[in-house]
């Protein structure tokens, strides 16, 4: 029985979809969890939150952070003969 008033089903998105596994970022960035354990210990790496044991980060931290890490290319000069 179907009930008029009543609107679709409509799942909320989940508590954690803005948000990666630190295994899950480590495969995407091509490297291996315990570099990013490392960078978390050195300050060095994107911002990370822990939930217990489980590390997690915001996908727009680790995209801004990627971007921050983006370099100029800088010409170098060449040093002719003399």
């Amino acid at each position: 029985m179907t009930h008029p008033h009543t609107e679709p089903d409509t799942d909320p998105a989940p508590l954690l979809a803005e948000w990666i596994s630190r295994d899950d970022l480590a495969r995407e960035l091509n490297l291996t969890p315990d570099t990013l354990g490392r960078w978390e210990a050195r300050r060095q790496g994107p911002p990370c939150t822990r939930l217990g044991r489980k590390v997690f980060y915001r996908r727009a931290s680790v995209q801004d952070w990627l971007r921050a890490q983006e370099q100029a290319r800088t010409t170098r000069k060449h040093r002719g003969r003399k």
